[in-house]
């Protein structure tokens, strides 16, 4: 397979920054510029033979299709985003349900696949499906998976040369940071 386009890689970066950006300001247009960004993202990452990635990036689609149309039906209601969060035993429990699902899409794909990476591919799949899930139920502790997320894809990305993906998760952890930051604040209003 063919290197995916850089400037195409960077199209889809700048519209996941904004995405976040919007998200960590609790905008609904975030969910516009996410359903972009995921797109391209399927095709970048299925040709750089991040199987788990390229699939993500499908569930992104729905969440967040999903997550527009709760966020907006919140807003109509509240006139804002809630900020909401979970239990101790919610939280045990999303940790547990990512560890088992990282570990059993690693297997599978390292089994059945010619993935690279393939548990440390997976992990951060599963991690951001929790995340993602969790935002879209306005639920503050989607931060905290996402800056680990973060953290982990920025080594991923750049062993695999993807420098202006890894690069955009150097942003999208400042970003995380921020939001975390603002939606305690609002939380706390």
């Amino acid at each position: 397979m063919s290197a995916p386009v850089p400037a195409l890689e960077i199209l889809a970066s700048l519209l996941i920054v904004v995405n976040v950006a919007l998200v960590a300001r609790r905008s609904v247009w975030n969910y516009a510029f996410a359903i972009a960004g995921v797109t391209i993202y399927a095709w970048i990452f299925f040709h750089a033979r991040l199987y788990s990635d390229a699939a993500l990036q499908g569930f992104f689609l729905i969440v967040n299709l999903y997550g527009w149309r709760h966020w907006s039906r919140g807003i109509a209601a509240a006139g804002e985003v809630r900020v909401g969060r979970l239990t101790w035993a919610g939280r045990a429990g999303w940790v547990v349900g990512i560890a088992v699902a990282a570990i059993a899409w690693g297997w599978l794909m390292h089994r059945f696949t010619n993935a690279s990476y393939p548990f440390v591919d997976a992990g951060i799949a599963m991690a951001s499906v929790a995340a993602q899930i969790l935002l879209s139920r306005q639920k503050l502790e989607n931060w905290f998976l996402w800056i680990a997320v973060d953290i982990v894809a920025v080594g991923l990305y750049a062993t695999k040369d993807l420098w202006p993906t890894a690069i955009l998760y150097i942003l999208l952890l400042a970003i995380s940071v921020w939001g975390l930051i603002d939606w305690r604040k609002s939380e706390r209003t």
